[in-house]
């Protein structure tokens, strides 16, 4: 009870019996207790009419004995008696008036006596509270339909049964992951600078590591060009063990090639995944996230095999034809062993013999290093046109056209949501409609007298 009464926004009625002592009244002690400045507390006198003769109870109704903020009132209620025919509260309030009317004691008082009386002191009150409160509870209300409308966008609003409709929803819900994917790409959120970093560090750090010093040592120059000789050692210059020892190197360069195309294509899938994440209208559909991030991987791994196919193309195209003009510039090289008459040593021919594969070699080296550095430009922009533009512009292009192909169950299906959240929208949908039902009532109240 004293938990009750300790609300702010209780009345408290303190009922205590005429014929009683009202300072022992438990009624006055458990109000003082919980309302000592006595705000809420009105006090109530009753057993009026069966007080000894010769005594009366103004001193408590005049506020002499124990005074309130708010005026003492006397009632009469139905005696055991009167309960017991029955007697109706018609009655028992007309013969209340009429007791107070005639009273010799408390007849100054009848107009503010009675339990009518009583009625409408505390429907004042009680009006006079609600007006008071009524722009914090107004406030409370308005604020709770924020959060209830907040709620109700953050879960989505509930999907129409319309198989029309459903495929709009299921668009509009695909531009949204498609919108984010972008700005990962262009920057609007982080992610997309991983692709220029496998272009700007990882490829040239691969092409620097690719094993030429090995691939164009002395020795296997001297393997390489001797072998594509024959029988008939070359007179000026090995043409044929040039284009091997070429040939052979740029066959190193298909690895790093390959190897950007699938940088890119993990970070690709990587801002795929995020975006999906980060989309907050596709939570609510688990099939549908999903099936838009296998539609999204597929298009992606379709990107990343032809985007392979035209960097080995690059690398190709580099084996097929070489820079004749790049050899035209190199001095031509004429050996001099000595004459007829008077042969060099063997020493020297050798000595001379490793200066000419060695230059053989620094020709080659120098070749692959200005076709190294043309692949270094043009691996990058094959990567970005085979992927990333793809991805940018028509990374769902294909799960379009098959979706516009499912009929309304297939639709639905994909639009299923998890049962707890459904649950949810419904309690938050029913409390908003409460809460406005509440507000335009309030709204709609006049507190005109």
């Amino acid at each position: 009870m004293i938990l009750f009464h300790e609300q702010p926004n209780c009345i408290i009625l303190a009922i205590s019996p005429a014929n009683q002592d009202i300072a022992t009244s438990d009624a006055i002690k458990l109000a003082r207790e919980v309302d000592p400045s006595g705000d809420r507390t009105f006090g109530v006198l009753t057993k009026l009419d069966l007080m000894d003769k010769g005594t009366n109870a103004l001193d408590v109704l005049e506020g002499r004995s124990y005074r309130l903020q708010h005026p003492w009132v006397g009632i009469v209620n139905r005696s055991q008696s009167d309960i017991n025919k029955n007697v109706d509260m018609i009655i028992a309030r007309r013969k209340e008036r009429e007791y107070f009317a005639t009273s010799p004691d408390y007849g100054h008082l009848a107009s503010k006596m009675g339990s009518e009386y009583l009625a409408k002191l505390l429907s004042r009150h009680l009006e006079s509270v609600i007006r008071a409160r009524i722009p914090s509870i107004t406030s409370l209300i308005n604020k709770s339909i924020d959060e209830l409308e907040s709620e109700m966008d953050h879960l989505g609003r509930p999907i129409a049964v319309d198989a029309g409709a459903q495929l709009y929803t299921i668009l509009e819900l695909c531009r949204a992951f498609d919108r984010i994917f972008k700005e990962h790409l262009e920057g609007g959120r982080p992610g997309g600078d991983r692709i220029y970093g496998v272009f700007d560090n990882q490829l040239p750090a691969a092409l620097r590591k690719l094993p030429f010093d090995r691939h164009l040592s002395l020795q296997n120059v001297r393997k390489i060009v001797s072998e594509a000789d024959g029988y008939q050692p070359h007179l000026i210059a090995p043409e044929q063990g040039y284009r091997r020892l070429i040939e052979g190197s740029l066959n190193y360069f298909r690895g790093p090639a390959e190897a950007s195309v699938d940088a890119v294509h993990f970070v690709l899938k990587e801002l795929v995944r995020k975006s999906i994440g980060e989309c907050q209208e596709l939570k609510r559909f688990p099939t549908l996230q999903s099936t838009i991030a296998g539609a999204a991987n597929e298009a992606l791994e379709r990107f990343r095999e032809e985007s392979k196919k035209t960097v080995i193309r690059l690398v190709d195209m580099e084996s097929s034809y070489l820079t004749v003009d790049f050899f035209r510039k190199l001095p031509q090289e004429v050996e001099k062993v000595g004459n007829p008459g008077n042969p060099a040593p063997a020493n020297t021919i050798d000595r001379i013999s490793d200066g000419h594969f060695r230059r053989i070699a620094s020709n080659v080296s120098s070749y692959i290093n200005m076709v190294s550095e043309t692949l270094r430009n043009s691996i990058p922009k094959a990567v970005v046109y085979c992927q990333v533009k793809e991805a940018k512009q028509c990374l769902l292009n294909y799960f379009y056209t098959q979706i516009g192909k499912k009929e309304g169950k297939q639709l639905a299906d994909l639009l299923d949501e998890d049962p707890a959240l459904m649950e949810r929208r419904l309690q938050c949908a029913k409390r908003l409609e409460l809460y406005k039902k509440a507000r335009d009532e309030i709204d709609s109240v006049s507190w005109v007298r």
